[in-house]
């Protein structure tokens, strides 16, 4: 059976980041759901997911940064219209939709031209990600077109040996994934309702729109 740490241990942390620097994919925790990660600019590591998760290689991966000041890092560009959001949304549990940065492996986005983007309300997963000093590429801790478990160990079992380790901090406190939010269209689109309400995302896009799609989970 993969191994199972606290997450919120430092020395559970530190592992994992050495784990995700040399490659390996883990699962970790989050403000919804848990997660399978690897570095984002490691395509050989991101690959390791979908194997992993017998995922469809159509579908793209979201990638996790630290804060809105890390999201160039991924992206090529940030509306001036959804800066106040982000500031008010991030961290939380949005991800968000942009022109993917032309250093991003295409096997992060499908090699389209988008990326999903997201930042975590969860501090073990903020200080991962200063630990490994690089984006994650982060899906749902499932097989694909499987129910993801709500504790670490569910997630054990259901992907065992395909991982390297699992962050345990109890149960998912949410089923419901993060809402995405396409900011490439204007108005703005919500392609998946979650956890954030269209309500509170008219608060700062009036002329929000809506679409159904799984592209990104």
């Amino acid at each position: 059976m993969v191994e199972i740490l606290p997450a919120r241990k430092k020395e559970s942390l530190k592992i994992a980041a050495e784990l995700l620097r040399r490659g390996e994919i883990i699962v970790l925790p989050t403000d919804t759901i848990y997660g399978v990660a690897a570095r984002a600019f490691d395509p050989d590591a991101v690959a390791k997911i979908y194997a992993a998760k017998n995922r469809p290689p159509h579908k793209a991966i979201p990638v996790f940064v630290a804060s809105v000041a890390d999201m160039p890092r991924v992206c090529r560009e940030i509306p001036a219209t959804a800066q106040l959001a982000l500031q008010a949304l991030l961290p939380g549990a949005l991800t968000v939709i942009l022109p993917a940065h032309p250093d991003l492996p295409g096997i992060v986005t499908n090699f389209g031209d988008t990326v999903a983007v997201r930042i975590p309300n969860h501090p073990p997963v903020l200080e991962l990600l200063a630990l490994v000093g690089e984006p994650l590429a982060v899906t749902s801790a499932n097989l694909s077109d499987h129910p993801t478990p709500p504790t670490a160990q569910g997630v054990a079992t259901q992907l065992n040996d395909r991982i390297s380790l699992v962050l345990d901090d109890g149960a998912s406190p949410r089923r419901e994934p993060s809402t995405i939010l396409d900011l490439t269209q204007s108005p703005p689109k919500i392609l998946r309702h979650g956890v954030i309400p269209a309500t509170e995302l008219a608060r700062f896009f009036p002329l929000i729109s809506f679409q159904s799609t799984d592209e990104h989970r």
